[in-house]
């Protein structure tokens, strides 16, 4: 059999995730610096997420609708920590059709401001509260050293953005949003995240909260995979929307934003991949079962024909790889690359016997199974395959997750990667401190009890329990 030639995780993590998104045919990079191209394998996942999370966000009341990519920068600096927060990222027009603007426009790096500057003309009593709008769209952040999945300078996103008539009622679809993302994540993505909020180094420019689902990849490294913000009455102040409540006075409504990306993907690649590339929970992937038929035969290309339908029949996306010009092993290991969770073998061996092969991707084994009951066999593991690589994604963060109540042991440690829960004071210039020589940063604030009653950094009173790592 053919081997796929792929850089062992444990030699050298970067250039495996590298050489798993070309191999795999995820995307390349596009011609302008940090941007990529998405191919259609890597596009086909992506379809299959945004539709999953497109139905959960709209069961939460959000509809779906388009904005502008181009944005007046007058609009971005109505947010003063909004516009800090994010001029280092911008890239900005100030040349079309041929002549200068009288005012320079922002490429889209998130859309609040837009937004905002509409829900003040939409909003105008309490009977149009809550607003809740979700988009699909692509954003633009410059990046200084981009990896393509986890850090490009053009991505494609998701972005909700709501307005209610109470803080109360932002706080709590702050929250909602974040449980939505957790249940995607774990359910969908087959990914264990821990759920908390940013600490204020962290937290979203212009946010009064943001709260973060945290992933921990095979490299020991955090990955931030989706964030909720309450953003208060910063933006209604900064766009004056306000709102008629039920006695007649004039209120400022209280908005929030939720947002995640194709960040995801390279998070799935680095969570589930192994040294023979992508291992695909069967939720998102565009082939569930690959049908490999192995020789030319009428009576092969018969038998596999009917496990296909009768595969399609039951809902299953089901490929039938009849290239029987290509060999076997450079076929075997192209699905293999590509994480197809579930291979069936059928060739004359096969035929001769009245049983097929059955592989499963996750683990690798091959079991034979009766020829007539090929298709319910690889649909029975389905189900299985996605529970595993939840359960194996859990129990790696929990094993790689540490207790921590001397700065000492952290530095000497953190490089070894995880995520160390420690006690943190909360005091300002803390977090700076943590991050001196160690590359770390806070991930979150989790709710637990602080493993120490004195702060790992400043040895004052613990007020927080928080996941501390390097990260992505």
């Amino acid at each position: 059999m053919a081997k796929a030639v792929l850089t062992p995780q444990a030699e050298n993590f970067p250039a495996w995730y590298q050489e798993v998104v070309a191999r795999a045919e995820l995307a390349e990079n596009g011609p302008v610096r940090g941007t990529m191209v998405v191919r259609p394998w890597g596009y086909a996942i992506w379809e299959l997420m945004q539709a999953d999370m497109d139905r959960r966000i709209k069961e939460t009341g959000a509809r779906n609708v388009a904005f502008p990519l181009l944005i007046p920068t007058s609009f971005l600096e109505k947010e003063k920590q909004h516009v800090a927060g994010f001029s280092p990222e911008l890239a900005v027009v100030t040349h079309a059709g041929g002549e200068q603007l009288a005012e320079p426009l922002v490429v889209r790096p998130t859309s609040e401001t837009v937004v905002n500057h509409y829900f003040a003309r939409w909003i105008q009593s309490h009977r149009n509260l809550p607003l809740m709008l979700n988009l699909w769209n692509s954003v633009v952040r410059w990046e200084m050293r981009p990896r393509l999945f986890l850090r490009t300078t053009e991505f494609l996103w998701q972005e909700g953005h709501t307005a209610h008539a109470t803080s109360a009622d932002a706080a709590a679809e702050t929250r909602r949003m974040l449980e939505v993302y957790r249940a995607f994540m774990e359910e969908t993505l087959a990914i264990s995240v821990v759920a908390g909020e940013k600490s204020p180094a962290e937290r979203f420019a212009g946010a009064d909260h943001t709260f973060t689902c945290e992933a921990l990849m095979r490299d020991g490294k955090a990955l931030q995979m989706g964030t909720s913000h309450n953003l208060g009455h910063n933006f209604a102040r900064a766009f004056d929307i306000r709102y008629l409540d039920g006695d007649g006075e004039r209120r400022l409504v209280a908005t929030t934003s939720w947002g995640t990306s194709t960040r995801m993907v390279g998070g799935l690649i680095m969570v589930h991949g192994d040294d023979h590339g992508l291992r695909l929970p069967p939720t998102i992937a565009p082939h569930q079962v690959v049908i490999m038929q192995l020789d030319e035969e009428d009576e092969a290309a018969a038998a596999a024909a009917r496990i296909e339908a009768e595969l399609r029949a039951a809902g299953v996306r089901t490929h039938l790889d009849a290239r029987t010009h290509t060999s076997f092993g450079r076929r075997s290991v192209g699905w293999e690359l590509k994480g197809v969770p579930v291979r069936i073998e059928l060739g004359a061996r096969e035929l001769a016997s009245r049983r097929a092969t059955v592989v499963r991707r996750d683990d690798r084994s091959k079991t034979p199974v009766p020829l007539d009951g090929a298709a319910r066999a690889a649909a029975d593991l389905l189900e299985e395959i996605q529970q595993g690589l939840l359960t194996a994604s859990r129990t790696f963060r929990e094993e790689h997750t540490h207790p921590v109540t001397d700065f000492g042991e952290f530095t000497r440690r953190v490089g070894d990667g995880g995520l160390f829960l420690a006690a943190w004071s909360g005091a300002e210039g803390s977090e700076q401190a943590l991050g001196q020589d160690t590359g770390a940063t806070i991930r979150c604030i989790v709710d637990a009890d602080p493993p120490a009653p004195t702060c790992l950094v400043t040895g004052r009173p613990a007020r927080h329990a928080v996941l501390i790592g390097r990260a992505y």
